[in-house]
């Protein structure tokens, strides 16, 4: 008899511990179905109910994996749409960043490589966003922190180099700028990318150019020359070749000054006011090369424009007819 009763409080206990182990399955497939139900409304009600999911799962043990591993596989994915939404409807910066990390987060927990790449990318425009928006700013000591933290997460996104050159630029850091200007050039060239490279050079040349200018017009001659060669490693231009004419003729390097006015004059397409800069600095160099018929011709071609009066002036002290 005791046996009996014995093996009847044992079944009992079995079928109630297989209803308790039904219903707490049960109650994971609702919050699971409320996740589900949630993501066409409500992503954020989705990512809490799948958080919930496997929370509870943990508790009720392995009939409800199946559920668990399901649970695991969308929470990344709804983690980025959260990310990707909070851009494409153009949040706060801060807001994007905080949201693409959460996601980041969440791939890594979860194991899931294609969403960590997706959130990855939403990180990058997020701080790039925040970034041209300090730039605009002029905040540049925090601009550029935030394309370094990009720099550390990609170092081949080029677009935050070329920033971080404009922001060296805009501070006058000579040094810095031309550190960031050829590493931008250097991987835009291995991309062969001509677009970008004809821009960074033309930002290159024209930076260096009008240092150099600055320095030719403070009487610092050496230092005009020393960067005007730094212009000159990133391609020639018109501008470029007045500026050396104009420096070699105050050091008396008539030669060099009559060159560049000459190639100078080769690339000036204008008309005769265009040209008559390059006139005045081929006519200066002739002049002090002490020929005097060269010099008064140049110096009659230069007469136009703004250099009419100097011009003239020469051709007076030169006795030219």
């Amino acid at each position: 008899m005791k046996n009996i009763i014995k093996a009847e409080v044992v079944l009992l206990f079995l079928c109630l511990t297989g209803v308790a182990v039904a219903q707490e399955r049960n109650d994971v497939i609702k919050v699971y179905n409320e996740g589900a139900k949630a993501i066409q409304t409500d992503i954020n009600a989705a990512i809490q109910a799948f958080e919930n999911v496997i929370v509870l799962s943990e508790k009720v043990g392995e009939s409800v994996n199946d559920l668990k591993q399901k649970a695991m596989q969308v929470l990344p994915g709804l983690y980025t749409k959260v990310a990707a939404a909070a851009y494409n409807e153009k949040k706060p910066a801060s807001e994007v960043i905080a949201a693409a990390k959460k996601a980041m987060a969440a791939a890594e927990k979860y194991n899931n490589a294609t969403q960590k790449e997706n959130a990855r990318n939403i990180l990058l425009r997020g701080y790039y966003q925040m970034g041209t928006e300090l730039f605009a700013q002029k905040n540049y000591a925090d601009a550029l922190l935030v394309f370094d933290s990009i720099l550390t997460i990609n170092p081949d996104y080029v677009t935050a180099i070329y920033n971080k050159a404009l922001i060296y630029a805009a501070q006058n850091s000579s040094d810095d700028f031309e550190k960031t200007i050829d590493l931008f050039l250097q991987k835009v060239k291995a991309q062969n990318d001509e677009e970008k490279i004809k821009q960074a050079s033309e930002l290159a040349l024209g930076y260096f150019r009008a240092a150099g200018s600055q320095e030719n017009q403070a009487g610092n001659l050496d230092e005009a020359l020393s960067l005007l060669d730094k212009a000159a490693r990133y391609g020639d231009d018109k501008d470029l070749f007045y500026f050396y004419a104009d420096v070699y003729n105050k050091k008396k390097n008539f030669d060099k000054a009559a060159e560049f006015a000459r190639k100078g004059l080769e690339l000036e397409t204008g008309d005769a006011e265009a040209k008559a800069k390059y006139y005045f600095q081929l006519g200066l160099a002739q002049s002090g090369k002490g020929q005097v018929s060269e010099a008064c011709a140049s110096f009659k071609n230069a007469a136009y424009g703004v250099f009419v009066q100097a011009a003239n002036a020469e051709r007076k002290n030169l006795k030219c007819q």
